[in-house]
Parts: C-alpha cells; sequence; structure tokens
C-alpha cells in the first residue's frame, strides 16, 4: 500500500466492515503523510505519546488554514466548540463545570447508583422481544437503552426522540471530514450547519425551562450553577449539553452492537458471558480493545513542529489518532486480532487519554456490562441473520446500523 489517498480508503465505505486489515498496512509506518496533508499515527505508544503531550492541540483554530479546509472545520454562532475541542486553561473549566452534576468529586454516586435503573430499562425492553423470532438488536434494543439514559440524566423528554435523532445522527455524521467536489462539500457543510441550528435552539428552550423550574437532572444543574468560580454562560451551557447528548448515546449504540456482534460470531464466548455474568467486566474491556466504538481522532493538531518516530510533523498539521489501530498493535497486545476476555493488562486507548480521556466512560462501561449481560441470558439460541451486518456510513463513530438476529424465545 502507497501512502497516496489513506484517508480516502479509512473514509470509504467499503472498508466499514473490517478496517482492521487497512490498519495493519498503515502500522508499518507509524507515522504517515496523506495526500490531503494529514498525518495519520497508527501505533499504540506514539498515539499514547501523542495524546499526552501538550504540544498537541485539539483546538481547530490551530490549524493552518489548508487543514482546516481538508476537515471542514469553521466557526458556529449556533454551538462554539465544546471542551472536547479545546485546550487548557478554557478546557479544564468546562469539563470541571460539566462533570459536577456526573461524577467525582461532587456526585460520585451518581453512574453507580443508576445500577438497578438500567436493569429496569434493559428488563422492559428484552420483555418487548417476546412472541418475536427476528429482532433488530440495533433498533431494538442497542439505541433505545442509551438514549433513554441520557434522556433521564439530561433531562431531554424521551418523546422528543425523533427530532433530536436525525439532528445528533447529522452531526455524528459530520465528524468524519467533508469530501467529495466542492459542492458535495458545501452541501454537506450547509446540512450539518442546519442541523446544528436546529439543535441548539431545541435545547436553548430546554436550558431556560429549566433555569425557571429546576429538576433533578443536568439540564437543571448547569442552568443553576452559580458557584464561587461562576458556571457556563448561555451558549456553553447549549454546547456541553449537545455533546451530552450525542456522545451519551452514539458511543454506546455500536458498543452494545460490536458486543453482541462479537459473541454472536463466537457460540462458545457467549455461552461464557451467559454462565458467569462477572465475566461482564474483563468482556468489556477486550470489546473496546478489539472493537472500539470510535475509531480516531481526526480533529488534533500540532502547535510547534513534533518528532515522532522518525518523522517531524510540523506546526499547524492536522493529525488523526487511530486509536483502533494502536488497540491492534502487535508490539503491545500480544495476538491482537483475537478476542481474550482474559487478557491481562489491557490498558486500550478506546477512552482517550490524558486530559481528553472520556469522562462518559464509567456509564458507558455500566450500560454495556448491564445489556450484553442480559441479552445472552435472557435470549433462547441467538443467531446472527446476517454476517457482514450492515454498517453505518460513519468512519469515526463505527458500528452496525442494523443488527438481524434469529431467536427461539425469550427467558425470564
Amino acid at each position: 500500500m502507497t501512502s497516496v489517498a489513506l484517508l480516502r480508503q479509512i473514509l470509504d465505505p467499503a472498508h466499514r466492515a473490517d478496517p482492521y486489515p487497512l490498519y495493519a498496512e498503515l502500522r508499518k509506518t507509524p507515522v504517515v503523510r496523506d495526500e490531503t496533508g494529514a498525518y495519520l499515527v497508527s501505533t499504540y505508544w506514539e498515539i499514547q505519546e501523542l495524546l499526552h503531550d501538550p504540544r498537541v492541540s485539539s483546538d481547530a483554530r490551530n490549524l493552518n488554514p489548508e487543514a482546516a479546509a481538508a476537515l471542514g472545520q469553521e466557526e458556529d454562532p449556533n454551538l462554539p466548540p465544546t471542551f472536547l475541542r479545546l485546550d487548557p486553561p478554557e478546557h479544564d473549566r468546562l469539563r470541571g463545570l460539566a462533570m459536577r452534576p456526573f461524577g467525582p468529586p461532587h456526585s460520585p454516586r451518581r453512574v453507580s447508583g443508576m445500577r438497578g435503573e438500567l436493569t429496569t430499562i434493559v428488563t422492559d425492553l428484552i420483555d418487548g422481544f417476546h412472541d418475536r423470532d427476528h429482532l433488530d438488536l440495533v433498533d431494538s434494543f442497542s439505541y433505545p437503552f442509551p438514549v433513554t439514559v441520557i434522556c433521564r440524566l439530561l433531562g431531554v423528554p424521551r418523546e422528543d426522540e425523533p427530532r433530536f435523532h436525525v439532528w445528533a445522527d447529522t452531526l455524528a455524521a459530520g465528524l468524519d471530514p467533508v469530501h467529495g467536489t466542492p459542492e458535495e462539500r458545501e452541501n454537506q457543510l450547509r446540512t450539518v450547519r442546519r442541523a446544528r441550528a436546529d439543535l441548539a435552539a431545541y435545547l436553548s428552550e430546554l436550558i431556560e425551562e429549566r433555569r425557571r423550574a429546576p429538576r433533578d437532572d443536568m439540564l437543571s444543574a448547569m442552568a443553576t450553577d452559580h458557584g464561587p468560580d461562576g458556571g457556563m454562560s448561555s451558549l456553553e451551557m447549549v454546547s456541553t449539553a449537545a455533546l451530552l447528548l450525542i456522545a451519551g448515546h452514539e458511543t454506546t449504540v455500536n458498543l452494545i452492537t460490536n458486543g453482541m456482534l462479537a459473541l454472536l460470531r463466537d457460540p462458545a464466548l457467549l455461552h461464557r458471558l451467559r454462565t458467569d455474568p462477572a465475566l461482564a467486566a474483563p468482556f468489556v474491556e477486550e470489546l473496546l480493545r478489539f472493537d472500539p466504538p470510535v475509531q480516531f481522532l481526526p480533529q488534533r493538531t500540532t502547535l510547534t513542529d513534533i518528532d515522532i518516530a522518525g518523522t517531524t510533523i510540523p506546526k499547524g498539521a492536522s493529525l488523526w489518532l487511530l486509536l483502533a489501530s494502536g488497540n491492534r498493535d502487535p508490539h503491545r497486545f500480544p495476538d491482537p486480532d483475537a478476542f481474550h476476555p482474559d487478557r491481562p493488562d489491557n490498558q486500550h486507548l478506546s477512552f482517550g487519554s490524558g486530559i481528553h480521556t472520556c469522562f462518559g466512560a464509567p456509564l458507558a462501561r455500566l450500560e454495556t456490562q448491564i445489556a450484553l449481560t442480559e441479552l445472552t441470558r435472557r435470549l433462547k439460541n441467538p443467531r446472527l441473520a446476517e454476517d457482514p451486518p450492515p454498517y453505518r456510513r460513519n468512519a469515526v463513530l463505527r458500528g452496525p446500523r442494523h443488527l438481524p438476529v434469529v431467536v427461539e424465545g425469550v427467558g425470564a
């Protein structure tokens, strides 16, 4: 494989069902410059180093003009950058404010205290499978479960899901760099701008409602946070709420679906989890390494020239960190293309590392552990109806769009 058009190959839907051979080729040269000018980093230790390097920025405003144009980055008055796309000190301020109602140190029991509620949601969804022998696990389970959870956490009405579903899908797809003809690129950007504006207007209205009449949810906490260090501005609240709403379900949909796909492809593994629910935690960690819901981070840039693995990446360059490739690096993980739930020292990259480590990771882990444990326990003789299943076009948030499954009933 040559270095020409590597991004085009990664983004090509033809590779969506199995991008891992492509990543294996990329790892032969840890740092590769694509024809667009972007630098792709595909090996574990180099990715880990860059995730902790303060010379690497998450702020697209630091990209050089050519790199910014290739990624389709632009200022948006409706939704300013989330803390994921900011550097310290603004990143630290906004992330700290967002975490107050979600986890330690202000709300240390928020996630662990949800176990009973999560189990009830899962039970109700699986109860709905009675008298059905064919299921689409994405539409029937993997999507509605985390959407229900994030709606309850944030305080977004679950009945509004049809409205924000389209906006969330559009913005998630917008994580992929725009490509095609100039006209196609402009159409893509126009669609993303419209979705941002519509979602911003919707969330602004909800936040104002919570400011007038607070409830026990995250939107209310953000809207009424007037601590000694101040709270978020109105635009920052909207931007943070949009991030939590989208990230709070899009990635977990893929994680649960990828987990069921791995189990259904390996009946012995499915039997192990069914008979030993304690396997759920290490199974999910290996799943995160083996088939992560976030394949790569395309929005980083360099604040100065950086030498890595014998290559100098110039200041202002677009930097792609291929997390899914690093997770399959044989120099870090023995037998990396095999699924081993008993794998020791499973320090995968799937939740990132450093200051941008995903703070929703504890919730995603718990949701997936409960989901996979209950599905394997209650579904009778589940089998894949199609393999590989149809995948979403999104290359960054990679996962099956549908997962058709045949079952012989549902247990108690």
